[in-house]
């Protein structure tokens, strides 16, 4: 039996981030595969942190700049390790080539950081996004990051075609797998709340993530006003964890826009009402909003960074600055029933063609085998793998150790 090494820089929280849920995906794949899989991490419980139940998943607490993760490294001996962000890769890699250096690295991006960091800058200097430069401090971690990797899981299409087009990276070192996501089964869609039966719009997101908390923000300030004014009785429930004190603020009775806190079941808040709102100015990746959304049958109203990657544009979005345009949509699918169904239908048929978890779950782990067969191929062939790691990871390493060094003589 494999064994896999995941090293997280947090806990999956799979019910409040689309990274936790991306997480726990990745590992009940593997898990289902015969896997051994250990995680690891330095952080603490939240909670809101799985605790593995369930799963095959044994956890163990590990610490940064410190000699005893060599020496856990040691007693592991994992097949596989996948670094679960960019950052883990750069804490902890040249631990893991120095003592285990026939193990397979993974990294899951979950989204390109310093796509999503360009974004929210252009945005907040009054640019549009595509006017936002990826060539940043942040893009040079994260690739170089992506460059000592035997493989790099990618969530969107839109990344992938950014890394190879953009930054010539090999085709070899990326893969594309995204979030997964089921359309019901024609009797799970009758026993879905029906038009007549839901009322109301949704927005719902971590608000540790900035462009949830600009979204909300947007929302209070210019969106549900216009959409308030054509819609008199509507309200709008605002859903999602670690809410700031500004953020609680927003929250006005009077006018219906309603913060709830957090949602445990994030399908079950979704399926009750008759619209999701998702107006995100910036971000990368996979919008998890909207795939639960779909799932549960409610149309949502979004953005083209809200949709980027989920459809090949054939599903509606409009300019979050454009309250008029907000206005029209929320009011067109909160009234024209037929329109409603015809979003909803789409919803159910692009999750079906582009997200059904069997269109990737075989594929990616018979080319994970194949590679773990063929890995000193794979390595020659990409030998930039092997330079980075070389040079780069000694920085880190020595930074590591004068650190660790610091630490004791603290003590």
């Amino acid at each position: 039996m494999n064994r896999l090494l995941i090293i997280g820089h947090t806990l999956p929280e799979a019910k409040t981030t689309a990274a936790g849920v991306r997480m726990m995906q990745l590992i009940d794949m593997f898990s289902n595969a015969g896997v051994d899989i250990v995680f690891a991490s330095v952080a603490d419980q939240s909670e809101y942190s799985e605790t593995f139940v369930g799963y095959q998943v044994r956890f163990e607490s590990i610490r940064l700049n410190d000699a005893s993760f060599d020496t856990f490294l040691r007693k592991e001996i994992p097949d596989m390790v996948l670094y679960d962000r960019f950052m883990t890769e750069e804490q902890f890699g040249w631990r893991v080539s120095e003592i285990c250096p026939d193990a397979l690295t993974l990294l899951d991006t979950e989204d390109l950081h310093f796509l999503r960091k360009a974004r929210q800058e252009a945005v907040e200097n009054g640019k549009p996004v595509h006017e936002a430069n990826p060539y940043s401090e942040l893009a040079k971690r994260e690739i170089a990051s992506i460059l000592r990797c035997d493989l790099t899981l990618i969530i969107s299409e839109v990344e992938w075609k950014l890394l190879i087009e953009k930054f010539h990276l090999p085709e070899a070192l990326l893969y594309y797998l995204p979030l997964f996501a089921e359309a019901p089964s024609d009797q799970g869609k009758l026993l879905l709340p029906q038009y007549d039966a839901r009322q109301h719009f949704v927005t719902i997101g971590n608000f540790k993530h900035a462009p949830n908390a600009d979204a909300v923000r947007h929302l209070k300030i210019r969106l549900w006003p216009a959409i308030k004014r054509v819609l008199p009785e509507a309200q709008l429930y605002i859903y999602g964890a670690y809410a700031t004190s500004e953020i609680e603020r927003l929250h006005s009775e009077e006018e219906g826009f309603l913060l709830q806190g957090w949602a445990p079941e994030a399908h079950e808040v979704l399926r009750q009402v008759r619209v999701c709102l998702a107006p995100l100015r910036f971000g990368a990746g996979l919008k998890g909003k909207v795939l639960t959304a779909w799932s549960v049958g409610t149309p949502v109203i979004s953005t083209s960074i809200g949709l980027e990657g989920l459809d090949n544009h054939t599903y509606p979005r409009f300019a979050a600055d454009t309250p008029t345009e907000w206005a029209s949509e929320a009011v067109r699918l909160y009234q024209d029933k037929s329109y409603w169904h015809q979003q909803q239908q789409l919803g159910f048929s692009l999750l079906t063609q582009r997200f059904e978890p069997s269109l990737f779950k075989v594929p990616f782990l018979e080319h994970v085998t194949t590679l773990l067969l063929t890995l000193k191929e794979h390595r020659n062939a990409h030998f930039i793998t092997q330079v980075m790691r070389h040079h780069t990871l000694q920085t880190y390493k020595y930074l590591s150790k004068y650190i660790a060094e610091k630490n004791r003589s603290k003590q």
